[in-house]
């Protein structure tokens, strides 16, 4: 969940390596550093605190034309300047910037200290370090490979070594690291968005794999172990770099205070993105052939199971409603972080989805893993293109949404529900949806990029709504068969970017326990769609009312709210669409809510505390 950048050229490396991390921010900021390699040796400047920080205290003379980057998201030891990365040795000739987690650091950190080592952090990357020193191999690229080998856990890692000032050296295992091939100079990022400003020309390493980076070009390497030996060794591969196509303005806020803000008014455009191509109007179905699954294969499937983390993990709640509504196949969706530790049984009639924005998160990347290995069948709901999920699933859906950016999942949120949508209608046009159903459902697909831009036109009147939630400690999201999905993507909004407690509850529970925490002090933005539980969902609303609860009710137009409409402190109402894909038009509104009330409470609305973009640790 930190960024990595890297930089070998004919350029001072430092202020690159700075442009690159400020362009990282949304992967970790709890403290930032550099390393840069020149003609007086390795220096290193570190500290806590954002990238502007570490920019306004680096030393007038830290030249260089070789150097790596990080900027932190606290994982082993808190936020300050000692943990801050790069670690080195104790002699300051080896310096090391790491993404991701080394399980055995414990007894690693013990085994260097009982050798008179002495450590300078709480982290686990300082071993590497130690580690890399300490090895008597010929070459660099040896000596990294002997301290990986020593090492279990999960790693992106770039290396500068002072006694090799002509190479730097990556390697990766769990976590994504990119190679930018420039004019005369060469570029590593753990994201796309660090690089797109000098090159997009571009490789990805795969897991298990390292690699010698010089300003002429770069060579890789597979890291695995010497025949006979069992020591670590290096073999050869044939990685190559591949021209991408990349918008480099879209990694810029532009006139947007935030890109979240920027990237809620883009959901239209995104949407049509996705849908583009992709929908047969005269058949009433989707066509989504990077599923690599014909028409005999979608019929076999007996269970849809959906794995994701966080807003990826309930729109994958509101998936498997749709699939299971449309297609008549059993379908649910489960936290892909807990998944493989209860040992699933993986059935060969099942059709598994991975749903992840970045393609990079640990926690589903690994559960495909688990599933591959048992011999089930992935495919992925991705944003970006050659990610580890992108590469690893059987197939899938790519979103099409443009760099999300800020932490709080908007256009990719909304593009994974649509991209469910069309899978769900295909699903269902090769079993027992009729074809008037199917093309009523694509009609209903084709309007939503219109009825998102109204929900949007009406921010001004939700920002007045958002000031007023602003001002609770607390609050309640709440729905009912297909709006509880929507309440728990609302809550996780506000949770995420407010610091505000918000819980999610099924409209009929509340019955059951928490209306007892019902107050004036304690509003409830309900979902009421109109559907066939318009008359149970009022009734609820009645009960909150009843005891003092503010309600701000989520609607549309043709729900009669009867006496409570002068009660509500906001009713929100949304365009209908067909009842199976209202739920995204629902969510947008919680979008924009969170949005205002954060930045009513002046939060810093891309970067929220303690939380990352992409969540590349377990």
């Amino acid at each position: 969940m930190c960024g990595i950048v890297g930089y070998i050229g004919t350029q001072q490396a430092a202020p690159l390596l700075l442009e690159g991390l400020t362009r990282l921010e949304h992967r970790g900021y709890d403290s930032a550093g550099l390393a840069v390699l020149g003609g007086s040796g390795l220096k290193v400047a570190k500290q806590a605190g954002r990238v502007r920080d570490l920019a306004d205290g680096l030393p007038k003379r830290f030249g260089g034309k070789i150097g790596i980057g990080h900027t932190r998201w606290a994982t082993h030891g808190p936020a300050t300047d000692a943990n801050a990365h790069p670690h080195t040795d104790e002699a300051g000739r080896v310096a090391v910037v790491h993404n991701g987690i080394i399980d055995n650091a414990a007894a690693l950190r013990a085994e260097l200290t009982a050798e008179g080592v002495v450590l300078a952090s709480d982290t686990d990357t300082e071993v590497l370090a130690h580690l890399v020193a300490r090895s008597s191999a010929k070459t660099l690229e040896q000596r990294i490979a002997e301290a990986l080998g020593r090492i279990e856990g999960t790693y992106g890692i770039a290396v500068a070594h002072a006694d090799f000032p002509d190479r730097l050296v990556v390697a990766r295992n769990g976590s994504p690291l990119i190679i930018g091939v420039g004019d005369h100079e060469m570029h590593v990022a753990s994201d796309l968005a660090a690089l797109v400003r000098y090159t997009t020309t571009l490789a990805h390493l795969d897991d298990g794999e390292m690699a010698t980076i010089t300003a002429g070009g770069f060579t890789t390497y597979a890291l695995g172990s010497i025949e006979g030996t069992g020591r670590p060794g290096l073999t050869a591969t044939d990685r190559r770099a591949k021209e991408v196509d990349i918008d480099p303005e879209a990694y810029d806020a532009g006139e947007h205070d935030s890109f979240m803000h920027k990237e809620l008014l883009e959901q239209p455009a995104c949407a049509e993105a996705v849908l583009r191509g992709r929908l047969d109007e005269r058949f009433g179905t989707g066509h989504l052939g990077g599923l690599n699954l014909d028409a005999r294969e979608l019929r076999a499937i007996r269970r849809v199971k959906i794995l994701g983390c966080g807003s990826a993990y309930y729109v994958g709640q509101m998936g498997a409603s749709l699939i299971e509504e449309l297609a008549r196949i059993p379908a649910d969706a489960e936290a892909a972080s807990e998944f493989r530790y209860r040992n699933p049984i993986v059935e060969p009639d099942t059709l598994y989805v991975a749903v992840s924005q970045s393609g990079e998160t640990i926690d589903t990347l690994l559960a495909v893993q688990e599933i591959q290995r048992k011999g089930g069948r992935v495919i992925g709901l991705v944003n970006v293109v050659g990610s580890a999920i992108a590469r690893q699933v059987d197939g899938g859906i790519y979103l099409h949404s443009g760099p999300e950016v800020a932490v709080a999942s908007t256009k990719a949120l909304t593009n994974m529900f649509l991209a469910f949508g069309m899978l769900a209608v295909q699903l269902g046009r090769v079993r027992d949806l009729s074809i008037a159903d199917g093309k009523r459902l694509i009609a209903g697909l084709t309007r939503i990029p219109e009825q998102i831009d109204q929900v949007l036109a009406t921010e001004a009147d939700l920002a007045l709504v958002a000031k007023r939630l602003a001002e609770a400690e607390s609050l309640f999201f709440i729905g009912r068969v297909r709006g509880f999905p929507v309440a728990r993507e609302g809550a996780q909004k506000f949770k995420e970017i407010t610091y505000r407690h918000a819980e999610a509850y099924q409209t009929s529970e509340l019955k059951h326990g928490p209306l007892a925490l019902i107050s004036p002090e304690v509003p409830t933005v309900a979902i009421v769609p109109d559907d066939e539980l318009v008359e149970r969902n009022v009734a609820a609303l009645h009960e909150i009312a009843a005891r003092g609860g503010p309600l701000v009710v989520i609607t549309h137009e043709s729900v009669d709210l009867g006496d409570l409409e002068g009660i509500v402190a906001g009713r929100i109402d949304v365009p209908r669409n067909e009842r199976e894909l209202d739920p995204i038009l629902l969510t947008i509104p919680l979008q924009v809510l969170a949005y205002h009330a954060a930045l009513e409470l002046g939060h810093d609305i891309d970067k929220p505390r303690n939380l990352a973009k992409s969540v590349t640790v377990e």
